[in-house]
């Protein structure tokens, strides 16, 4: 299989629209940019054109991606912090993006997923059903005093 090649500027552009497309972080542009078996002066000026030219931000990315997964996936700001940190996102970006969460909205979030999960299981014994509401919340990322306190809350 013979692979296309690519001049520089043409690598960069390709890497520009990635990065236009979404916001990526810099662990998923690195991986990008390595696919085309670039020398290290050349992945550098890439990404340094990428910082300069605002293509690449850090703190945007953690931004969006805690808004996203928060309002799409009800995600609780645990699971954020570790997706985050596993994309090796500074621990300042990683306090900026969380900020990003409305407190209201966070505490609102978590009683719909308690009433739908209570409402959906077909689990008669009060103790296995708070068990198995507990585990989606946790799983979720939610903060484990939170998650008590309102599953004693609602769940009777």
């Amino acid at each position: 299989m013979n692979k296309k090649i690519f001049t520089v500027d043409e690598i960069k552009r390709k890497i520009e629209f990635y990065c236009v497309y979404q916001d990526r972080c810099h662990k998923d542009v690195e991986k990008k940019i390595r696919e085309y078996n670039l020398i290290p002066e050349a992945r550098e000026y890439i990404l340094l054109h990428l910082l300069e030219h605002n293509f690449l931000n850090e703190e945007r990315f953690s931004k969006s991606f805690a808004r996203g997964k928060f309002r799409i996936k009800k995600w609780g700001k645990q699971r954020i912090v570790r997706e985050l940190k596993q994309r090796e996102i500074s621990s300042y970006n990683i306090k900026t993006a969380l900020k990003e969460i409305d407190e209201q909205d966070y505490i609102t979030t978590l009683y719909s997923l308690i009433e739908k999960k209570n409402n959906f299981s077909s689990e008669t014994n009060l103790f296995k059903k708070k068990k198995k509401i507990i585990d989606h919340l946790l799983y979720k990322g939610f903060e484990t005093n939170l998650i008590f306190e309102a599953v004693n809350e609602v769940v009777i």
